[in-house]
């Protein structure tokens, strides 16, 4: 596995939003002025993060960092095809009436093969969706994925160090709840046990 996490901002929000706001610009991508939360950028951009060795957590990281991690070549590739494969998801998402405001894309190296997509791929557990009906940027937006999880976390001032405290169940139920409305508008599905997933 490649050690650089490929994540695509199609909209700003979460530590996008955050870095936007204190510097203009997301991972050294400097940004138009006057962009609004959840704003649509003007073109997905490509902002890499790499675990932090403390607590696992993402950091975010600039490309030419990806560059001396991985190779120019390889960070080239690694950025096209995470634009590529979000492009490809975003126009499918909208069809069903969803906004793929970002996703992560992790990628690995098989000999013989080259690189492949790993891990995975477009979850609400690596992606950041939102229903398109009610969408309006200048705020956060609804979504179905796990922001709702780190909403509550920073609603009891966890500091993000090991150990995690706990989620009460609603937590858990609503964030499950989140998950399965995703995957039912995406698929068309209405029962998850008649799917493989």
């Amino acid at each position: 596995m490649f050690p650089v996490e490929c994540v695509v901002r199609g909209y700003l929000s979460g530590s996008g939003w955050k870095d936007y706001r204190a510097t203009g610009a997301v991972c050294g991508i400097r940004l138009p002025a006057g962009l609004l939360e959840s704003g649509r950028l003007p073109e997905p951009i490509f902002t890499p993060a790499a675990k932090v060795n403390t607590g696992g957590h993402d950091e975010n990281i600039s490309y030419a960092q990806v560059e001396a991690m991985v190779g120019t070549e390889t960070a080239a590739t690694l950025r096209r095809m995470t634009l590529d494969v979000y492009a490809k998801a975003s126009e499918f998402a909208v069809t069903k009436g969803v906004i793929l405001a970002d996703t992560k894309f992790e990628f690995g190296w098989i000999d013989g093969t080259g690189i492949v997509l790993a891990d995975e791929v477009l979850t609400p557990d690596s992606s950041r969706y939102w229903p398109a009906e009610g969408y309006a940027p200048g705020r956060s937006q609804p979504s179905f994925d796990k922001q709702y999880v780190r909403d509550y976390l920073e609603s009891i001032g966890w500091n993000k160090q090991e150990p995690a405290p706990g989620l009460p169940e609603d937590v858990v139920l609503r964030t499950q709840q989140k998950y399965l409305d995703a995957y039912r508008l995406l698929t068309d599905k209405v029962d998850l046990q008649s799917s493989r997933v």
